[in-house]
């Protein structure tokens, strides 16, 4: 048991999908999971650890930001042995190209905030996904014939900024989508040495105005899940 999350020991897979959401989290568990048992209710950030396809994964809520899911990661990684964690996620679309509903693969992970600034004492440190992990996820989703985009992202500490032109800037040098956690996930995972990766759904576009809804956010993005599961 650690301090965020009321689990024993064995009771996380060394596998699991982070969503944002612990509604999302739950609504991955019952709908994908075979015999899924709750783990963690602290905080109400739900967890779950079951069998797909008869593998054993966990789903678990990881907040909103870097620093909500810099904790979870610590300590699923430290207190549990978790060796593949993978952000299961929204993203607003910075690109034309980019539609509502495109599955983002994050090879790297672009931010404006200052944590990595302060670690590196004012270098700047590169957030990137786990090879293992990206390349097999490519392979599932040409196996499942689920189209995806790959590229750098952007996770941003700010979600209303004060200049809404501001992701332009970004999206000039080729920045697919905006999120505010991969790159904390990658940069946790970096330091103990596991796997991440960050698979994302286009929920809105910064381009276009298109939104989805919060209920689809919640309960639709199943392609990014099944790809994610799959990699267990």
């Amino acid at each position: 048991m650690s301090i965020h999350i009321n689990a024993q020991k064995g009771d996380i897979a060394e596998t699991i999908l982070l969503p944002g959401d612990p509604l999302r989290a739950k609504w991955i568990a019952e709908t994908f999971l075979d015999n899924p048992v709750c783990f963690n209710e602290v905080r109400g950030m739900l967890g779950f650890t079951g069998t797909y396809n008869g593998n054993r994964v966990s789903v678990m809520g990881s907040g909103m930001g870097i620093p909500s899911i810099n904790i979870y990661a610590h300590e699923l990684i430290t207190e549990f042995g978790v060796k593949n964690l993978i952000r299961v996620g929204s993203a607003g679309s910075m690109q034309k190209e980019i539609k509502i509903r495109d599955v983002v693969v994050a090879m790297s992970a672009s931010t404006n905030s200052g944590l990595n600034k302060t670690r590196f004492l004012g270098g700047d440190f590169a957030p990137t996904a786990s090879f293992q992990l990206f390349n097999k996820a490519i392979e599932i989703a040409k196996t499942k014939q689920i189209k995806l985009k790959a590229g750098n992202i952007l996770s941003s500490d700010t979600f209303y900024t004060d200049d809404p032109e501001e992701w332009k800037h970004w999206a000039k040098f080729g920045v697919l989508c905006v999120e505010m956690e991969a790159a904390g996930l990658y940069t946790t995972c970096a330091k103990y040495n596991v796997n991440a990766l960050a698979l994302l759904t286009i929920s809105d576009s910064l381009v276009t105005g298109e939104v989805t809804t919060s209920e689809e956010r919640e309960t639709t993005f199943s392609e990014m899940v099944k790809i994610g599961l799959s990699l267990a």
